[in-house]
């Protein structure tokens, strides 16, 4: 699969569904700001998987 076909559209359900009123998050009205937070996040999950699939060994 080359780079081309690769493309993770907005999330918008993530993005209508921000807590308001938490004070662990920080509420973004900005979409391409709130998608750009979006992205960096997934970009750190998918890391962490990856650490921590490698990172255990089965005896």
């Amino acid at each position: 699969m080359t780079p081309d076909n690769i493309k993770i559209k907005f999330p918008l359900w993530d993005y209508l569904n921000q807590p308001l009123f938490s004070s662990d998050t920080k509420f973004i009205l900005n979409p391409q700001k709130f998608e750009q937070v979006w992205r960096i996040q997934l970009l750190e999950k998918c890391l962490a998987k990856q650490c921590d699939a490698t990172g255990h060994h089965q005896s």
